[in-house]
């Protein structure tokens, strides 16, 4: 019998959150889909993290992902950017945590280095060496969905690891990992 599992990958973002998935067959990848929600649009921030956990909710409902994975925010020169990425980040935590499926978080680099063996690498590099593993005809304008397809990538090459990065699988987790964040 085969043994298959979906992972769910999220570049979060409150002008774009961008979204891959990929299902692993016997241990090999295959492309699901990709795409980015776009929420430039909405000028109320809390409208916005209320569209991005409603996507996240809905894709789980429809691809039924076992395992996320997620782009943490890097640290910047501009804290109240980070903080909307935080904040993006953290929903589209919440609404896989109130699935109860295990999530993992990438630093950038870590998926740059995964996917290209660059930590440096560009978004472009990153686009096209998923292009080619993954045998895509086109990659789209936007890089966000190549990002968010990558955090997937690189979640299924280091599975099996020591260290994957920080994981959760559920609330309870969270907060038994996190309780300077709690209360």
């Amino acid at each position: 019998m085969a043994q298959e599992k979906i992972i769910l990958g999220i570049d979060p973002g409150t002008t774009i959150m961008g979204f891959g998935l990929i299902k692993v067959v016997n241990k090999k990848m295959e492309f699901i889909q990709m795409n980015e929600l776009l929420l430039n649009k909405y000028k109320d921030p809390y409208v916005k993290l209320k569209l991005i956990f409603e996507r996240t909710i809905e894709l789980i409902d429809t691809y039924h992902p076992d395992e996320i994975a997620i782009e943490a925010p890097f640290f910047g020169k501009n804290v109240q950017s980070m903080l909307k990425l935080g904040r993006a980040q953290g929903v589209a935590m919440a609404a896989g945590l109130s699935r109860e499926i295990p999530i993992t978080e990438y630093l950038p680099k870590k998926i740059k280095m995964a996917i290209t063996g660059n930590g440096n690498a560009s978004k472009e590099q990153v686009a096209n060496m998923l292009k080619s593993t993954l045998k895509l005809k086109t990659i789209p304008k936007n890089l966000d969905a190549t990002d968010g397809l990558a955090a997937a990538v690189c979640h299924f090459y280091n599975e099996g690891r020591i260290e994957v990065g920080k994981g959760y699988t559920g609330w309870s987790a969270f907060v038994k990992q996190n309780p300077k964040k709690i209360g």
